[in-house]
C-alpha cells in the first residue's frame, strides 16, 4: 500500500488500516506518560488556582500552573458500562487531563526549552504523572532553535519554546495504524489548550507546524522511530513582533547526542511500519519545502445567507470550563439552545489561527459545517458558517439526525438527543500540493485546536460535546454536497445540554 492509499483509507475506509485479527493485549499496555529515569529533576509548584483569571504568579511558578492546566492529570474516575457481549458489567478506571484524547491514551508528549529564572537554561520534558520537570541537556540553544524555525523567529526574544511530540505505541497498541489520524487530532487539541490557558497567562505564542524534523528530534533526544516532533511553541511576555521577522543567519547544528532513558511498561512493542514511512517522509531538512496555505475565498452556496446575532466576546472561567468538559456520550438531553448560543459557539472557535500556515496570522482553512434542529429561530438544516460575514450559509433544509445516525458506525451517541451536530471540513488532498505528506498531520493537528475551541466553548456555554471518528465520511460528505468544493469531513462533534454521568470522579488538585 502506497502512503497515498493509506491517508484515502484513514480518512474514508478506517477498517483497511486495522487487521480483521487484531487483538489489543491490554494486558501488555504501555503508560499513558512518558517516565525518564536517572535524569535531574525540577518539582513543580503544585498550589495550583482554583481560577486562572486569579493567577497573578510569574516565573516558574505561573509556568507549573500553566502546564498543569494544558496536561496535567487533573482527575481520575470510575465509570460502569455494561459488557458489549452479553450480561454484566465492567469498570472502567481513567486518569483524565484537560484535553480529550482517543481512548484516553495521550500519545502526545511535551517539551520545554526554559531559559527561566531559579532553573538551568535548557531542556526539559514535563512529567504529567507527577507534575515536574526531567532535565534532558543544559544549555543555551538560542541559535540553534532559530535556525530550526528556518530564521522566522528570534528565539532569543522569548521566555521559552514548547515542544509537542508524539509517541507512536501510545495508541499504536490500541488502535494499530489509525492512530496516525488520532495523533494528530490529539496533538491538535494540546495545541488549542495551551492557545487558551497561555493567552489568560497574557503569554503571546505562536504555532510552528514547520521545522527542521532532525534537528529538533536530536536536540530532544528522541529517536525518530518511536517519537517525534509535531509542533514548536515559542513563547514569550513580549509584542508579538519581537518573535518575527528575523533576518537570516547561519547556524550550527554541532550539538552532541544526548542519552536517555524510558519506562513505558509494554514488553512486547510491534512494528508500525505505515506511521514510520509516513514520518520519514513528512520530514523537513530546508526551510525552502515551508509553504503557506490560501485559504478558499468562497464556499459553493445551495441556499440563502442568515446572518448571526453579534454581541460582546464571550467571558468565562476558563479554569471552570476545562473542569466541565467532558465527553456526554449517551448523556445528551434534549433541549434547545438560543440562536445566540450557536452564533457565540461559531465565533470563538474560529478567530484567527496564530500559526505558521497563514500571512499575519490569518484564519483557518478549515471551516465548519453543521446541522441543526430546534435551535431558536433558524429552520431545521445543514448550513456552512462563513467566519468573515458571521452568517450561516444555507445548502439544505431538512431534519438530518436520523441520516447522521445511520453514518455513524458505533451508536455511542443518540444524534435524536442533540441539538448540533458539527463537522469540521478541510481539504480532501491534505495541503499535499503546498506540504507534501506533512500536510496531513498538520490539517489534523488544525482541526485538533478548533475542537478543542468548541469544546470549552461549549462548556462554558453549559454544553458540551462529544468528538467522533466512527462515521461514514463519504455519507456526511454527500449530505454538505462537498464533491463540489473539493473538501472532506475531519471529525464529527454532536454538541448539546447534557446530565452527569454515573461516575466516580476525583479531582486530582491542592
Amino acid at each position: 500500500m502506497d502512503l497515498d492509499r493509506f491517508l484515502y483509507h484513514l480518512q474514508f475506509q478506517s477498517e483497511r488500516v486495522i487487521p480483521a485479527d487484531w487483538k489489543v493485549a491490554w494486558e501488555d499496555a504501555p503508560l499513558p506518560y512518558k517516565l525518564y529515569q536517572s535524569l535531574h529533576e525540577i518539582l513543580l509548584d503544585c498550589d495550583i488556582p482554583h481560577s486562572l483569571n486569579e493567577d497573578t504568579t510569574t516565573g516558574l511558578k505561573k509556568l507549573s500552573h500553566l502546564l498543569w492546566y494544558v496536561y496535567g492529570q487533573t482527575g481520575y474516575s470510575e465509570t460502569t458500562m455494561p459488557l458489549p457481549d452479553g450480561p454484566g458489567e465492567e469498570t472502567i478506571h481513567t486518569f483524565r487531563r484537560y484535553v480529550p484524547s482517543g481512548g484516553g491514551l495521550y500519545p502526545s508528549e511535551l517539551y520545554i526549552y526554559l531559559k527561566m529564572e531559579g532553573v538551568p537554561d535548557g531542556i526539559y520534558h514535563y512529567d504529567a504523572a507527577h507534575h515536574r520537570l526531567h532535565l534532558i541537556r543544559e544549555g543555551n540553544f538560542d541559535t540553534f532553535l532559530t535556525g530550526a524555525l528556518g530564521n522566522r523567529c528570534d528565539v532569543s526574544e522569548a521566555q521559552g519554546v514548547l515542544f509537542v511530540t508524539t509517541m507512536f505505541w501510545k495508541n499504536f497498541f490500541k488502535y494499530n495504524h489509525f492512530a496516525y489520524r488520532l495523533q494528530g487530532l490529539d496533538a491538535g487539541a494540546l495545541l488549542g489548550q495551551w492557545q487558551k490557558v497561555s493567552s489568560r497567562a497574557s503569554l503571546y505564542t505562536r504555532i510552528y507546524f514547520q521545522f527542521l524534523d532532525r534537528p529538533i528530534n536530536h536536540l530532544l533526544g528522541l529517536n525518530d522511530e518511536e517519537e517525534s516532533t509535531y509542533a514548536v511553541v515559542p513563547f514569550a511576555e513580549s509584542l508579538q513582533d519581537q518573535l518575527e521577522n528575523l533576518a537570516g543567519s547561519s547556524w550550527n547544528r554541532d550539538i552532541p547526542e544526548v542519552e536517555t532513558s524510558h519506562y513505558q511498561r509494554s514488553i512486547n512493542v510491534l512494528g508500525f511500519p505505515y506511521i514510520k514511512k509516513i514520518n520519514q517522509q513528512a520530514m523537513f531538512d530546508s526551510p525552502a519545502q515551508f509553504g503557506e496555505i490560501k485559504p478558499k475565498e468562497a464556499h459553493v452556496k445551495m441556499g440563502p445567507a442568515h446572518p448571526l446575532p453579534d454581541g460582546e466576546p464571550l467571558v468565562y472561567d476558563l479554569a471552570e470550563a476545562c473542569r466541565k468538559r467532558h465527553s456526554p456520550e449517551l448523556n445528551f438531553i434534549n433541549r434547545p439552545i438560543s440562536l445566540k448560543q450557536l452564533a457565540l459557539l461559531l465565533k470563538e472557535t474560529m478567530q484567527p489561527s496564530g500559526t505558521d500556515l497563514y500571512e499575519k496570522d490569518g484564519r483557518s482553512a478549515l471551516t465548519i459545517y453543521g446541522c441543526f434542529h430546534g435551535v431558536e429561530g433558524l429552520s431545521d438544516g445543514a448550513y456552512c458558517y462563513d467566519a468573515d460575514s458571521h452568517s450561516l450559509l444555507e445548502i439544505r433544509q431538512g431534519d438530518f439526525r436520523l441520516p447522521l445516525q445511520k453514518a455513524m458506525k458505533v451508536d455511542n451517541v443518540n444524534l435524536h438527543q442533540v441539538p448540533i451536530c458539527l463537522h469540521i471540513i478541510g481539504e480532501r488532498t491534505h495541503y499535499k500540493e503546498e506540504l507534501g505528506y506533512r500536510g496531513y498531520r498538520i490539517q489534523q493537528m488544525e482541526a485538533g485546536i478548533l475542537l478543542q475551541r468548541l469544546l470549552l466553548t461549549a462548556s462554558a456555554l453549559g454544553m458540551n460535546g462529544h468528538p467522533l471518528l466512527g462515521y461514514d465520511g463519504k455519507a456526511c460528505d454527500d449530505l454538505y454536497l462537498l464533491k463540489k468544493t473539493g473538501e472532506t469531513t475531519l471529525i464529527q462533534i454532536p454538541m448539546g445540554c447534557y446530565q452527569p454521568k454515573s461516575s466516580l470522579v476525583g479531582y486530582l488538585h491542592t
